[in-house]
């Protein structure tokens, strides 16, 4: 229950993170960061109660540092959130495989306009605060 609630909320936030990629002139920027945060606050609020909420390894791996997830589990629950992710990717490319295709398959790159040491740089606080407010919650 627990694994499946884990690897249900990873493929639904992949696939849904992978659809948000396509250009939208009505929505904008803006509006897809919004309806990917409000992805984030369902998918954590339907399954916290099953198996804590855990977003990605990340939050699970600070949740074993303070040993609010035990080693078994934690390593359980990465498992479930690849094999999520993974399983999310692959409905992406049978619905969209044109633009899969196009998009070198969704694989994330960093804009001609930053470095890669910046975009590394915006990587690592925004995991820091996520997985920072994820422990100060718990």
């Amino acid at each position: 229950w627990i694994l499946g609630g884990e690897f249900r909320r990873s493929k639904f936030l992949t696939s849904y993170n992978k659809q948000a990629d396509n250009p939208c002139e009505t929505v904008g920027l803006l509006g897809v960061a919004w309806a990917f945060g409000g992805m984030i606050f369902i998918l954590v609020y339907s399954t916290a109660g099953i198996s804590g909420g855990h977003i990605n390894p990340a939050v699970t791996f600070g949740l074993l540092l303070i040993r609010k997830v035990s080693l078994i589990r934690a390593i359980a629950y990465m498992v479930a959130q690849c094999l999520g992710a993974i399983c999310g990717v692959g409905i992406v490319k049978g619905i969209l495989e044109d633009y899969y295709e196009d998009v070198g398959g969704g694989a994330n790159t960093v804009s001609p306009l930053y470095s890669k040491g910046t975009a590394l740089g915006a990587e690592i606080i925004g995991t820091f605060v996520l997985v920072y407010t994820v422990l100060s919650a718990t």
